[in-house]
């Protein structure tokens, strides 16, 4: 599915009714499939199914992240998020990297590691070597553990051993092809295949076999381009090249500092994690994976960074872990996540197109927050969308108020009517 534009001006000012028609037309849903936007896509006898101890539905609001232009292709971007600005802030950002062409991503095989740790070993070398001489042996193995996977293009791609801190601990790492899947149920049932033969072949015994959240094997980069013109604040308050200049000044703090680092990639998150949720994904494990690659090189580092191009514009660049997928899971039980997969169009029908979408979603996020910070301060844009919230508050406890009065109010006629 290819959307004419994902650009909607004035989207926000339309009622949800209005919205939700707009929706409709642009990618392609019936009136029965909007249904699922009603009650968040899951009803309570199916949550029941989904976890334990289920008492209710706790819901997100959805919205749309407008104006994104992937590889070239428009792309409407469900998002879930209860944090005010968070949408809006993305879109903003994705209009100005539409004028400098819009996204541009790539996304490595949708490899993910199986961990397998081996205890009580007398001699790593010789472990070492064992192992590696049976390496044919344990990926046939694994390949037969999960034959349809094979069957569809994916499965084991190789098999690495690493010495553990402690010298009776060896580990083994083995690399999965998961194809359209997240892929900790498959790589986990590969884990537990091998484990076994693993710690007869290290004169060891088994501990821990589990997959990595540390999937460095399935990364997602994106880059975007952003005219110095299309920087410029609509107050002439800052011009381009002064909002340009501050957030360059702001990565390069994030690059030095590790405290600034962390709200740096929070901001980043921030996108990321509103469309993992909407899509039906693990955004815990992307968390755990993103976190855990910022610190990669031995030091809390950012996931995205800027710098002036040659031609005046800013430049900016995002790698990190990108784990999901788009079958199984949560898609199967959750009518909202499989919507929200439709809506993304061709980016929801393959893992590496999502976590593409994904990524530009984060690096939208990051931007909108220096571009924020260089400027007018985070909070003037963020405490004007979170004011809509407060004054929702009054007006529920103004309501509930009311309702309480006129309840006593009646109670008492009662009785005096009663007696």
């Amino acid at each position: 599915m290819a959307y004419a534009t994902s650009r909607i001006p004035g989207f926000y000012q339309l009622s949800i009714a209005e919205r939700r028609e707009i929706l409709r037309l642009r990618a392609d849903l019936t009136a029965a499939d909007l249904t699922a936007l009603d009650g968040g896509g899951i009803d309570p006898a199916t949550a029941d199914r989904v976890i334990e101890n289920v008492i209710g539905i706790y819901a997100l609001p959805l919205g749309l992240g407008l104006n994104f232009v992937v590889n070239g292709e428009e792309t409407l971007v469900p998002m879930a998020v209860e944090e005010p600005s968070v949408v809006a802030a993305a879109s903003n950002a994705a209009r100005m990297v539409r004028e400098g062409g819009g996204f541009e991503a790539d996304a490595d095989e949708p490899i993910m590691t199986a961990q397998i740790e081996l205890l009580g070993v007398r001699d790593a070398v010789a472990a070492r070597a064992a192992i590696e001489g049976a390496r044919e042996e344990l990926l046939a193995v694994a390949c037969a553990t999960l034959p349809r996977l094979v069957e569809r293009g994916g499965g084991p791609r190789g098999l690495e051993v690493r010495a553990g801190a402690h010298p009776a601990r060896v580990i083994v790492h083995v690399h999965i092809d998961c194809r359209n899947a997240m892929g900790a149920n498959m790589v986990n049932t590969i884990a537990e295949s091998l484990a076994d033969r693993l710690a007869v072949l290290a004169g060891g015994r088994s501990g821990l076999r589990i997959l990595t959240n540390l999937c460095d094997r399935r990364l997602v980069r994106v880059r975007a381009r952003i005219p110095v013109a299309a920087l410029a604040m609509k107050t002439g308050e800052f011009s381009g090249a002064e909002v340009r200049d501050g957030v360059v000044a702001a990565s390069q703090f994030a690059e030095d500092d590790p405290y600034r680092a962390a709200t740096h990639n929070k901001g980043i998150m921030n996108g990321v994690d509103a469309v993992v949720i909407a899509t039906g994904n693990d955004w815990r494990g992307v968390e755990a994976g993103a976190h855990a690659f910022a610190t990669s090189t031995g030091r809390y580092r950012p996931l995205a960074i800027w710098r002036p191009a040659e031609d005046g514009s800013l430049v900016g660049r995002l790698e990190m872990p990108m784990p999901v997928g788009v079958v199984g899971g949560t898609l199967r039980t959750h009518a909202g996540a499989r919507l929200a997969q439709r809506v993304l169009g061709n980016a929801g029908t393959s893992a590496t197109g999502l976590a593409m979408v994904i990524g530009s979603v984060g690096l939208a996020s990051n931007l909108a927050a220096l571009r924020a910070l260089a400027t007018d301060g985070i909070q003037r844009g963020h405490m004007a969308l979170h004011q809509r919230s407060v004054d929702l508050t009054r007006t529920l406890a103004d309501e509930q108020a009311r309702q309480g009065q006129a309840k006593g109010e009646g109670k008492g006629k009662g009785e005096g009517g009663q007696a």
